[in-house]
């Protein structure tokens, strides 16, 4: 699980490692000069399992829609890479066409707000189960099946929540989503980026940039994006 410090625009997300050199987030997580902690639990303690790393490129899908959330998927690559270890280590990735079936249960884990007034400092996780694309079509007008999954039993009250963006929905070993959007109560189902769906741009991505050594200049500030980004969970169905 990763840790990410945005300074700009002061904001926190969740994310993951998915190879020793990148961590994979939310697209509407970027932002200028994103700091990656793995290995965490209290993230306010500097805890001996933490690696802090600094982040040579932010690497957003080039569809990336910032209006309806749609290819909410971004990868970050470290400038150095992660020292692995039985608290560090990358999530599998599903295969192209690997599909969840409504009903599978998942695991969310992240350090976000736990009620509407109530952050937590330590790594919280919660079980969850995959809905049908129809639980979520009729919420969220931009919701589509192809490119996202439909998370959390209205009934069980359980659901990821703000802060909790960029989170990995771990299913059976493999991190199969990404935390995307929601409810502004935080009331389920919410929103989760389908990883299937985005292999081939995840693996062209990561061997595209495999060769270190030339650092790009940041990218020209997207200011749409940074203000969606901070009414995030707020928008309305």
């Amino acid at each position: 699980m990763a840790f990410l410090q945005i300074q700009s625009p002061g904001t926190t997300c969740g994310g993951f490692l998915v190879r020793e050199d990148f961590v994979m987030t939310a697209a509407h997580c970027w932002g200028s000069r994103i700091r990656v902690i793995l290995g965490a639990h209290n993230i306010r303690r500097e805890e001996r399992t933490q690696q802090r790393l600094s982040v040579l490129r932010a690497i957003r899908h080039p569809q990336y829609d910032p209006q309806n959330y749609l290819n909410d998927i971004m990868l970050l690559q470290l400038e150095n890479n992660a020292r692995q270890n039985r608290f560090v280590r990358p999530v599998a990735l599903p295969q192209t066409q690997a599909r969840l079936n409504p009903g599978t249960s998942c695991t969310v884990a992240g350090w976000g707000l736990v009620s509407l007034k109530g952050r937590t400092d330590t790594l919280r996780d919660v079980r969850l189960k995959v809905q049908r694309d129809q639980e979520c079509s009729r919420r969220f007008r931009a919701y589509t099946g192809q490119t996202e999954i439909c998370v959390g039993d209205r009934r069980e009250k359980k659901s990821a929540f703000m802060g909790d963006s960029g989170g990995p929905l771990v299913c059976n070993n493999v991190a199969h989503g990404i935390v995307s959007y929601g409810d502004r109560m935080g009331t389920p189902p919410a929103v989760f980026t389908r990883v299937a769906r985005f292999r081939s741009w995840i693996n062209q991505t990561m061997r595209r940039f495999k060769m270190r050594g030339i650092k790009l200049r940041p990218p020209v500030n997207d200011s749409c994006s940074l203000e969606l980004k901070r009414d995030y969970w707020k928008r309305k169905p």
